[in-house]
């Protein structure tokens, strides 16, 4: 296809105009190198990060502590402290912070981050390699000793930060200094995670037992926390199944509902311990288990199916769960492994909020031994099952609810719309580029719901075990897919933005281009990028063959990718277009679905550059 008068008067323009530019610099710019643009980026010409410290002295119940702040411009980060590598050594540079020789003070551990990184797996430079990233502000945190005599009021901590601060595109070196010198408390950043953790430090001087009051009232409150509310329902539906129980069932049912709910408290706490005593690197303390979205999305997924359960799609298999009376001769009491079932789901529901009391509570354990983590969470883990202990113990505590009857039929369904609203919740929680497989991941768990329910439990045993055998396959089928489609990845291509002039000036310098024309609301396009064209084959031809790729994205309104798309008689998308090197030669054209054979077979009739 000839080219368009309009590209030719362009490319004319764009020529005396870099003819210009090359008598004033020597040299036309070069194109496409990564992390150049049009304009080109220096590495660090500006600042990306800052750093700040100040030290604590020590007191009764804890050690001096150095806390080390970084600040991130937007859009870059850095890599966390405990980086890993693949295993020939390569992989990103890991943040470093070390001390000045000759100071009165010397390191007792190693620096902790009270954030915890965002991690996801490499696709592109190292592939399989997990990336732990800080973004935003992140603070370091390791416990000090000052030399005896040392006045701190006059001591001036020397440190240095060394690493790299790195957007999508390239990476700045960072050797940063900083001096500590000493303040009355440390502010934590206001990340997300340590917002909701509550990690502050505590006040000096508090005992362990007065932290630990304080921890048994704040697990109280937890159970009035918008994130708990709905779960408690399900117990109180549950209390009102137990009206007209034995004292000794309805005490063994609220025990294994409390003991369910203290075992997650003490894998929190082990959690905890296991950082302060070097085992693992990373916190996962009360609330930052929440900062994982593998785990966010589980939990979505598993309210719900809870959900489901209760507006009447299915039954889920665990005594204590069944809502209806199709299940009854199955589940004509609540089971013990139920119970302890719903209290670990409450308190999991329950990590990403703090109540009142909480945060000095966490934040005292952040320098202390194991066994105070321990007692400090068990605390916790006690005022949040009091009062099913207590009902537990006192059964006519409940005698206010009304008899078992039909209306629990319509409380049932009440409990369904409120866990929908705590899925609402849970998605807020979730990055919005993940919105999209989430959503579908729940319609398949929707399908599976639907298909298990279409076997009465009373069929034999085969035909329930085929139902749930389809519904897991094609939940997992859709989950999976969902996820390798509908999220984002790192591109094996070096795809720079699109524009008239980004192409003139690639082909006035003799390159080969390639355009894809796509948009996210186009099917046809994301399956050609995923199967046919962003493929390790065409990399490695589009690297040797020196090719320009240009992303021109229609997702909105654009009138520069409608002009481009005419000239190429076209007015729709899917398109992909390659500009051979030679301006004489004709563009050549690939519409709708492809393969890879028809990009790799265009590529080499497009020529190298």
């Amino acid at each position: 296809m000839a080219q368009a008068p309009f590209a030719t008067r362009l490319i004319s323009a764009t020529l005396a105009l870099a003819a210009v530019a090359s008598s004033a610099a020597g040299q036309l710019p070069e194109f496409g190198k990564l992390g150049g643009g049009l304009l080109g980026r220096r590495p660090g010409e500006d600042s990306k990060v800052t750093v700040k410290a100040e030290f604590t002295t020590a007191t009764a119940d804890r050690p001096a502590m150095l806390f080390v702040t970084a600040d991130i411009a937007d859009g870059y980060h850095l890599y966390a402290v405990d980086q890993g590598k693949l295993a020939d050594g390569s992989g990103p540079q890991p943040t470093a912070i070390s001390l000045d020789a000759n100071q009165p003070v010397r390191l007792q551990g190693e620096f902790r981050p009270i954030e915890p990184p965002a991690t996801h797996i490499d696709t592109l430079a190292w592939e399989g390699l997990e990336l732990r990233e800080h973004q935003g502000r992140v603070t370091w945190y390791a416990p000090i000793e000052l030399a005896e005599g040392t006045d701190p009021q006059a001591l001036r901590i020397q440190g240095k930060l060394e690493g790299q601060a790195c957007d999508p595109h390239t990476c700045v070196p960072v050797e940063l200094s900083f001096a500590a010198q000493a303040g009355d408390g440390v502010a934590i950043p206001a990340s997300p995670a340590a917002a909701a953790a509550g990690e502050a430090s505590a006040p000096p001087g508090r005992s362990l037992w007065a932290v630990a009051a304080s921890g048994l009232l704040g697990g109280l409150i937890l159970n009035l926390m918008p994130c708990v509310l709905p779960v408690i329902g399900l117990k109180l539906f549950s209390f009102a199944k137990q009206g007209g129980q034995s004292r000794g069932h309805v005490l063994a049912l609220n025990i294994s509902y409390s003991a369910g709910l203290m075992a997650v408290f003490m894998v929190l706490a082990t959690l905890a311990a296991a950082v302060q005593l070097g085992i693992r690197a990373e916190n996962l303390g009360w609330g930052q288990i929440y900062t994982y979205t593998w785990f966010k999305i589980s939990m979505t997924a598993l309210v719900f199916a809870m959900a489901l359960s209760f507006l009447g799609i299915w039954e889920l298999p665990i005594p204590g769960f069944a809502a209806s009376g199709k299940a009854s001769a199955l589940a004509a009491q609540e089971g013990m492994f139920g119970a302890f079932c719903m209290g670990a789901i409450t308190t999991l529901l329950a990590v990403p909020c703090s109540g009142p009391f909480l945060g000095p509570v966490f934040g005292y354990t952040i320098s202390q031994p194991p066994v105070v983590t321990y007692v400090v969470f068990a605390a916790v883990g006690i005022g949040m099952a009091a009062p099913y202990l207590l009902i537990g113990a006192f059964p006519s505590l409940i005698a206010w609810l009304p008899k078992p009857g039909a209306w629990m039929e319509t409380l049932k369904n009440v409990l369904g719309f409120a866990l929908l609203g705590t899925v609402v919740y849970l998605f807020s929680t979730i990055d919005e580029e993940y919105f999209i497989a989430t959503l579908t991941l729940l319609v398949g768990i929707w399908f599976a719901c639907w298909a298990i329910a279409r076997v009465p439990p009373y069929e034999s045993f085969a035909a329930r075990a085929k139902a749930w055998a389809l519904g897991v396959s094609v939940a997992a089928v859709v989950g999976v897919g969902a996820f390798k489609l509908l999220t984002p990845s790192d591109s094996p291509l070096p795809w720079q933005p699109y524009s008239p002039q980004s192409l003139a000036l690639a082909r006035a310098q003799g390159k080969t281009v390639l355009v894809e024309f796509t948009a996210d609301w186009c099917l046809t396009c994301q399956l050609n990028r995923k199967f046919a064209i962003e493929r390790q084959e065409v990399r490695e031809l589009v690297e040797r063959n020196d090719v320009v790729t240009l992303l021109a994205d229609w997702t909105d309104k654009n009138k520069l990718i409608e002009n481009a798309l005419a000239e190429l008689n076209s007015r729709s998308i899917p398109l992909l277009a390659i500009y051979p090197a030679d301006p004489s030669r004709e563009v050549i054209v690939l519409p709708d679905l492809l393969t890879q054979g028809d990009v790799l077979e265009a590529l080499v009739a497009a020529g190298p550059s």
